[in-house]
């Protein structure tokens, strides 16, 4: 295809999709929403903050040459997501979802499925020790928690958090070893996340079959109707070069 594809990033899809299109002769400007102080790149040009919501990416496509707008954001990233179907519709751009698929459970696994992080929070009343990776956005759902929590986040996570939390500043993936050893330096007893999906952070799931504790996941929302979606990079960068 010919015209540049504005790619929605940050993720590991993200920027794998933009390395795969330069390299493809394809000119990628990347959008990053902005939340990480230090966020790793993409390939191409990239732009960082946000748009305004629909109406502001809407005003963003017809003011900026762009072919197609590929949605490669995090698959909890509701507003995103939302925003370019609706701004992509207005416009008439074409609009892909990458979309990496949710995890699958395991023999050993002990896994509760929620809707919401307010149910999560509900979920986990009664343990000791709860380690929460449900990113920094909504750790405001757990405040009320008087277990001992368990944060891990690239950047220090805002208020309100829990009372008695520990934050832990680091960037993943992490290797299984590594997750074992962080569960059992602070007892953990509940692992809270969210239906991510991916390799780069599932070994946290594969340490809490280990060590048998049960695992609160966060079930995906939605996607919007009409938006053809796709599991992988290589379909993605195919669905850009048939174009």
């Amino acid at each position: 295809m010919t015209g540049r594809v504005l790619v929605l990033g940050g993720t590991g899809e993200g920027r794998r999709l933009a390395e795969a299109l330069v390299a493809e002769g394809v000119e990628v400007v990347s959008s990053l929403a902005g939340r990480v102080a230090d966020p790793v790149l993409p390939a191409g040009e990239v732009r960082v903050g946000g748009f305004g919501g629909a109406a502001g990416l809407a005003a963003w496509l017809r003011a900026h040459p762009v072919a197609a707008v590929v949605d490669a954001t995090h698959p909890f990233a509701t507003t995103m997501t939302a925003s370019a179907a609706e701004a992509c519709a207005v416009t008439g751009h074409p609009l892909l979802r990458l979309q990496r698929p949710g995890w699958a459970e395991h023999p050993g696994d002990d896994w509760r499925w929620v809707d919401t992080l307010e149910e999560a929070a509900a979920a986990v009343q009664g343990f000791g020790s709860v380690f929460l990776t449900t990113g920094r956005q909504g750790l405001g759902a757990f405040a009320g928690l008087t277990a001992r929590c368990l944060v891990r986040s690239v950047d220090p996570p805002a208020p309100p958090l829990p009372g008695r939390t520990t934050v832990v500043l680091a960037r993943g993936p992490f290797t299984v070893e590594e997750e074992l050893a962080l569960l059992r330096e602070h007892a953990v007893d509940v692992v809270v996340t969210k239906d991510s999906g991916g390799a780069m952070t599932a070994a946290k799931l594969t340490a809490a079959r280990e060590l048998g504790l049960p695992v609160v996941l966060v079930r995906r929302p939605p996607l919007p109707l009409g938006v053809p979606t796709v599991a992988t990079v290589d379909d993605a960068v195919a669905w850009v070069l048939g174009r």
